[in-house]
């Protein structure tokens, strides 16, 4: 009871009609990716838009303070490049093919440009806990300035959701979760706390940990829940039952 007064204090349901867009698709998981077709890539947007899903997409910081559509820190594993991606600009970044493809690096503008409002877009901010949080932010805000598509930021980090809810509230915020098997008391209230300092408007959660009570409470109170990364017919079952949407890829699919 304690924990819920808390919830409803600390991190407010969002007006219904604000978010009710989140669990109206499925989102393909960095683009409809596949042999041939790098993952967050453009072919991999259009992919996913010519199936009528939603995106989901990774975002980091360029060298410069643009915002780069890349899940890696470095980028060995999906480039024939080597090093942290941080320390380039976006001029050099966006040369860079990636493996597997013809497709170059995109920025999250030109992302923005190719996707045009057609479907929705969930953008993963990607930070360290070293790192402040504010220039990878702002980066995003930039690109997003004007943007009229429906769009949502979200990020492991709480302190992401909690500079937009303070520098731009209009956005649609998420925290994404994992339990990863920490489901005691010491758990839980990490959670909460992550929770309480996001204030955020849906949860991304992940499907390994479905279906979980923290994530139920939130969802019953007006959270949607979206779960990733659903990748058979066997999780797409569970985020049917569990979640508001699910965020997949391959298999996981309909």
């Amino acid at each position: 009871m304690i924990l819920r007064l808390f919830d409803a204090w600390r991190a407010p349901a969002p007006e219904p009609r604000r978010v009710e867009w989140l669990g109206q698709a499925t989102y393909a998981h960095r683009g409809r990716h596949s042999p041939g077709v790098p993952e967050n890539s453009p072919a991999a947007f259009a992919e996913a838009m010519a199936g009528g899903l939603g995106i989901e997409c990774d975002v980091q910081r360029t060298g410069d303070g643009h915002a780069v559509v890349f899940h890696d820190w470095e980028l060995d594993r999906l480039t024939d490049e080597s090093g942290p991606l941080l320390r380039r600009p976006l001029s050099a970044i966006e040369g860079i093919v990636l493996s597997g493809g013809s497709d170059r690096i995109p920025s999250l503008e030109r992302t923005l440009a190719q996707v045009g409002g057609r479907v929705p877009l969930l953008i993963e901010l990607k930070s360290k806990r070293e790192r402040r949080v504010g220039p990878l932010c702002l980066a995003v805000h930039r690109a997003l300035d004007g943007y009229r598509g429906r769009h949502a930021v979200m990020s492991f980090d709480p302190r992401v959701s909690r500079w937009f809810s303070v520098h731009s509230p209009r956005t649609l915020r998420g925290l994404v979760v994992t339990e990863e098997n920490d489901r005691g008391i010491g758990g839980s209230w990490r959670r909460h706390a992550a929770l309480w300092h996001a204030r955020p408007d849906f949860l991304a959660y992940d499907i390994r940990d479905l279906p979980s009570t923290f994530a139920a409470a939130q969802r019953n109170r007006g959270l949607p829940v979206l779960t990733w990364t659903v990748r058979d017919p066997d999780q797409r079952e569970r985020a049917a039952r569990c979640a508001d949407a699910a965020i997949a890829e391959g298999d996981g699919l309909e």
